[in-house]
Order: C-alpha cells, then structure tokens, then sequence
C-alpha cells in the first residue's frame, strides 16, 4: 500500500458505481487511480475524490491498475463553486495539468503552482486574468519552456521602453533592432509587462504572487501569456475557450 497527496484532475465514470480520477502527485506525476463503489461513498471519504480535491490518498497496485483503498482531504476548495468563473478557470488549470504532466514526473513546484493558483483563485485575492499568467508562464517555465527574457537579442539592452517578444521561441527585440521577415509570430509590448514576465519565470516561488500592474498591463499580459502558452503546446483546451465565453 502507497499514500501519496495529491489533487484531482478529472473523474470519468465507469459502470453504474466506479470512476476513475487522474491525481496530480508531487513525486509521481499525474496517476491514475480505480475508485470502487464511488457513488456509494458519502462524507469525508466521497468529498475527497471528487474535482480539485487536494487529499491524501491511500492507493494498492492490483494488477495494472492502481486502486483506491482509503482517502482523506486536506483542503476541498469549496470556495471555487460559488462563482462559474472560479471553477472554469481552476477545470482550465486541471485540464493544462492533465495534458503536460506525465507518470512518474516529480516537480514538487508544479503541484505547489497549481495548489497556490487554487488557494488565491478561492479566495478571491488575486485577479483572475493575474492568476492565469502566472499559472501560464510558470508552468512553462517548470516543463522546459521558459522564455529568455534577460535582454534583447539584437544589443543586449535590459530595460528596452517598447519591444517585440517572439511566441515561437520566447526572445525579444528591442524595437531600434527589431526586423520582422514574417517568418515569426511576435507581440508588440512595453517594459512594464517584460518586467511582470521576468518575475513570474525568474521570482523565487515564495514571491510568485507578489506584484501588482496596472490593468493595461494586465491585459497585454494576458494576451501573452495565453499565446505564449498555446503556441508551445499546440493546442486548445475546451476548459479554456468556455471560460472565455462567461468573462
């Protein structure tokens, strides 16, 4: 018998009483476990295998399949149903974990992220459009994909008034060196979202979340971070184009 914390990603259902749930582990990755009589359980035990639960898990491998002999939560994130576009935005989060965490990955700072994304989402102390970015550019950042931001390609300049950040490969121009052939895809920003960029992929984890921009800012890093992360992963989330139907 293995215990692991963990949070649930994605319930599928199977027969009339079972389901599966995929749980983001820190030191396996994402997992997938049989839960036997799910509808059947009820209070602590059934609250904590639902969506987004953040629980302790006690799993027995049978065969090839891992199942659930015991559960108990640590935190429900109950706050997230009270608004629909809390829950959209953390199934949106679920959904990008699902798809790049693989079994037996280990990255304590991811289920951190997403845990801490969860926790300010909940509680309302944080924009949403912020938390989006940071999950979108931090994620990256952890799976290999961390933008260079450290200065211009072209002079080597660190604080460039405006620039052009390229989508493909994550660099930028300042724009005296910028020359687009359109062979790139690339965003025209200021230096006040280059420097919300650099905090969100270089900051300590214990810093993450402590900086402030104005809404123009917001808006242009939004736009970025989105793009930024759908180009790189090359592809949509359904969870993601209905989040942004309700906002």
């Amino acid at each position: 018998m293995t215990t692991v914390e963990g949070i649930v990603l994605k319930e599928r259902s199977v027969g009339e009483q079972d389901k599966f749930i995929d749980i983001l582990t820190k030191e396996s990755g994402v997992i997938e476990v049989s839960v036997k009589g799910a509808r059947k359980i009820n209070g602590k035990s059934g609250s904590s295998t639902q969506l987004l639960a953040y629980s302790r898990f006690c799993v027995d491998r049978r065969g090839n399949y891992l199942c659930l002999n015991s559960a108990e939560p640590i935190h429900i994130f109950y706050g997230l149903r009270d608004s629909l576009s809390k829950i959209s935005l953390a199934s949106y989060f679920a959904e990008v974990m699902r798809f790049c965490i693989k079994p037996e990955a280990q990255n304590g700072d991811i289920m951190r992220l997403l845990l801490n994304c969860l926790h300010f989402l909940e509680n309302g102390e944080r924009d949403e459009r912020m938390l989006k970015a940071v999950f979108e550019f931090r994620l990256m950042s952890e799976i290999g994909y961390m933008p260079d931001v450290v200065a211009c390609r072209g002079c080597g300049v660190y604080e460039p008034d405006e620039l052009f950040f390229c989508i493909g490969d994550g660099g930028f121009y300042c724009a005296d060196c910028f020359e687009n052939d359109g062979g790139e895809n690339y965003m025209k920003i200021k230096l006040p979202v280059l420097s919300a960029v650099r905090h969100i992929v270089l900051s300590d984890f214990d810093r993450l979340f402590s900086f402030r921009v104005s809404e123009t800012t917001q808006e242009k890093l939004s736009a970025l971070a989105e793009s930024y992360m759908l180009t790189h992963l090359e592809r949509g989330f359904g969870t993601l184009d209905f989040y942004k139907t309700i906002v």
